[in-house]
């Protein structure tokens, strides 16, 4: 999934406008995020490298803008993704014929993809 965005996140410079607007240097950024050097940190603002996700919440804490916000290329191209996959799963399992244990569980898929499509995508169902 990841590697479909690298490269395509015009998005990604934000971070260097970020860290510029905050005053702060590629080398005090990395000290804070906990790298030895600002390598890392100038890949992220090129989008020749991905930030792992203890990284990605780490500049979220420090600039206080969310993930998504931050990275919406890969955000989109994620869910645009997990989209993709949960659709054909939802079709398969409707062309399914389970009997017998195979039911229930495939009835409870089924109504987890109901619940979620009456819910925004912001939220998330309740856990039972």
């Amino acid at each position: 999934i990841l590697t479909k965005f690298m490269k395509l996140d015009p998005n990604a410079a934000r971070l260097r406008t970020l860290r510029k607007r905050s005053g702060l240097s590629q080398k005090e950024l990395a000290h804070i995020l906990g790298f030895r050097s600002e390598v890392a940190i100038s890949r992220h603002e090129r989008s020749d490298s991905v930030p792992d996700l203890l990284t990605a919440l780490g500049y979220e804490a420090i600039f206080r803008v969310p993930i998504s916000e931050l990275f919406p290329g890969m955000n989109e191209t994620v869910a645009v993704g997990i989209e993709e996959r949960l659709a054909k799963m939802e079709d398969e399992l409707h062309q399914s014929t389970a009997k017998g244990r195979n039911a229930t569980p495939i009835a409870r898929v089924l109504e987890f993809f109901v619940m979620r499509k009456g819910t925004d995508s912001n939220s998330t169902p309740d856990e039972s």
